[in-house]
């Protein structure tokens, strides 16, 4: 892409309301202007001219020119938005310029390159020390991924309560940060002090493969201060996650076992989520910890304007969420919007190019849902549990709630909300005991792993 189409430039908003003029023209060719002069006046009342969400609106409208090849009003709003986008400026302005990056790249059939070049800039950006300080600093400011990490780790307790030997098989990217309150719990247990080992499955880049064994060591050492025996593993170099065995991933029958997945599974291609998931179960797991972002871009994935809506809302309110968290001059924040911004594109314009490990096709949690209650029965938080989300949601500003699982529903989960909006999905599984037993004998059959139906 031209650098000029990122020139960050201020908001217009001559430029904004000459523009729904435009639109609404061209919806309504019969209206007088006068008409149009007149509501201009109140765009409180729900007026369609209010440029309170413009970003949004110009934005779809894009999406829709780019849907039906209208090159002519695709080049007119391309231009327009790159008028009044800049990576510097407000939520419209934030939003306008990194979907306008995404339009552009679906227009032009530049998507693969454009996030491969995003890709390489990022990982020469990036150190452990930068990565784990801006990890805890969102962690500081917002409860987006702490809501799943104090919901998994009471699910894991429970689940592994009396226990001597415990292994956590932890498929996530968040650097161990969730593993320092689960030792202290392990350390003040009425009981025994059991022995831990983590195996940390490691499906991302080079770089982060690289920094594990500085992860190790810190973890090592926190451990010995709390007390606890612990022994720490990483896996690395696979191509699918379905590729995870008992032996692989050296699961002793005496070990009590919890897989722990944090945003891993969106990353698995959709056809391959259900294999995934049958071998998740052949661990014989006491509880698998599912955490995941509320958005579907997997069923609205063949209908561009569609998928375009869902990722718009949802990163809407990502946006609006960091508005809310960080000072508008904050680093921290251009880099968390920088790195959505190689999400958005691979939603947007790489069509599926993207293989596993780099996906981002999301679902919603009664959509996990029904794909794991094939294998897996809901094993639902108990009260301690809950009470340690609700006091971690007290920690933060108002407009974060939980929402705990109603009868009926289709998602056994609770539910992050952000302003009455549910933006992550936490839940726990236990295995099904008859497909268990099933499964039992026909590995014992055939020595096959994960198959058996």
């Amino acid at each position: 892409m031209e650098k000029s189409v990122f020139f960050s430039k201020p908001t217009n908003n001559f430029l904004v309301t000459n523009y729904v003029h435009y639109l609404i023209n061209m919806q309504n060719p019969n209206q007088q202007p006068h008409e149009n002069s007149s509501r201009s006046q109140s765009p409180e009342n729900g007026d369609p001219i209010s440029d309170a969400k413009w970003a949004s609106r110009l934005l779809r409208e894009c999406a829709t020119a780019i849907s039906e090849k209208d090159s002519t009003k695709i080049h007119h709003l391309l231009w327009m938005l790159n008028e009044l986008a800049s990576p510097y400026g407000d939520c419209n302005q934030k939003l306008a310029f990194y979907f306008l990056q995404a339009l552009f790249c679906k227009a032009t059939d530049t998507g693969l390159r454009c996030y491969k070049t995003l890709s390489s800039a990022a990982e020469k950006s990036k150190s452990f020390d930068s990565s784990r300080k801006l990890i805890l600093k969102f962690q500081e400011v917002s409860p987006w991924t702490t809501f799943g990490h104090v919901a998994s780790n009471g699910a894991i307790l429970e689940a592994l309560d009396g226990e001597s030997k415990l292994h956590i098989i932890d498929i996530s990217h968040t650097f161990c940060t969730q593993w320092p309150t689960l030792l202290e719990a392990l350390a003040t247990r009425n009981d025994e002090t059991p022995h831990l080992k983590l195996t940390v499955v490691v499906t991302e880049s080079t770089l982060v493969k690289s920094v594990m064994k500085e992860v190790a060591q810190r973890m090592e050492k926190f451990a010995r201060l709390m007390g606890v025996p612990f022994e720490f593993n990483v896996i690395s170099g696979l191509n699918h996650l379905k590729e995870l065995t008992k032996e692989s991933l050296n699961i002793k029958e005496e070990e009590a076992v919890a897989v722990n997945c944090i945003g891993a599974l969106r990353k698995v291609e959709v056809e391959e989520r259900g294999a995934v998931i049958r071998m998740l179960q052949s661990l014989n797991p006491k509880v698998v910890t599912i955490v995941e972002h509320e958005a579907d871009f997997s069923s609205t994935r063949n209908d561009f304007v569609k998928c375009f809506e869902e990722c718009l809302r949802f990163y809407t309110l990502y946006f609006e969420m960091l508005d809310e968290s960080f000072p508008i001059t904050s680093n921290e924040r251009l880099v968390i919007e920088r790195e959505c911004s190689k999400s958005i594109v691979k939603v947007l314009a790489c069509d599926n190019q993207i293989g596993e490990g780099d996906g981002e096709t999301r679902e919603r949690g009664n959509q996990w849902s029904e794909r794991l209650r094939e294998w897996f029965s809901s094993f639902p938080l108990n009260d301690d549990a809950v009470d340690d989300v609700k006091s971690l949601l007290k920690r933060y500003k108002v407009g974060w709630s939980l929402v705990l699982p109603q009868e009926n529903q289709e998602s056994p989960g609770i539910y992050l909300t952000w302003r009455d909006e549910p933006v992550v999905w936490a839940s726990a599984w236990k295995p099904r005991e008859k497909l268990m037993e099933r499964h039992d004998i026909h590995i014992g059959d055939s020595g096959l792993l994960g198959i058996a139906a």
